[in-house]
């Protein structure tokens, strides 16, 4: 059974959304997906400064199984990647929800109130239909 952590917001396509004290966001990958992907290999991160739209790849990660995009679950600015990602992809397998976060974003104004994120609980009955 994947952790899903009740703090966070979720996309449908497996990405996170941590709310962070100055008003950015943290954006990672879920415990489903990297369990999914398996040990990973190589982690893009986008650059700061890059304007993302929501829905829109924004980074890849990839394990000996496949590479995967990951999608902007907000539209905004990138104000970070996860620089220690290069050199050790497999903390995303560690630690999904902390020290793998993959970028930090400011979203646009209204962005994350308006955006279809899911609650812990919805993303849980997203996991449940697709049989994890």
């Amino acid at each position: 059974m994947s952790k899903v952590p009740a703090d966070l917001k979720y996309t449908k396509s497996h990405e996170w959304v941590r709310a962070l004290a100055d008003g950015t966001v943290e954006v990672g990958i879920t415990d489903h997906a990297q369990h999914a992907l398996g040990d990973l290999v190589f982690v893009e991160v986008p650059e700061a400064g890059r304007a993302v739209k929501a829905g829109e790849p924004c980074a890849v990660v990839e394990s000996v199984k496949a590479a995967s995009d990951v999608y902007a679950p907000l539209a905004g600015e990138v104000t970070g990647g996860n620089g220690r990602l290069g050199g050790e992809p497999q903390v995303v397998n560690s630690d999904p929800y902390g020290e793998g976060w993959l970028m930090r974003l400011k979203p646009v104004a209204g962005a994350l109130s308006g955006a279809a994120l899911l609650t812990a609980a919805e993303y849980q009955r997203v996991l449940e239909a697709e049989g994890g």
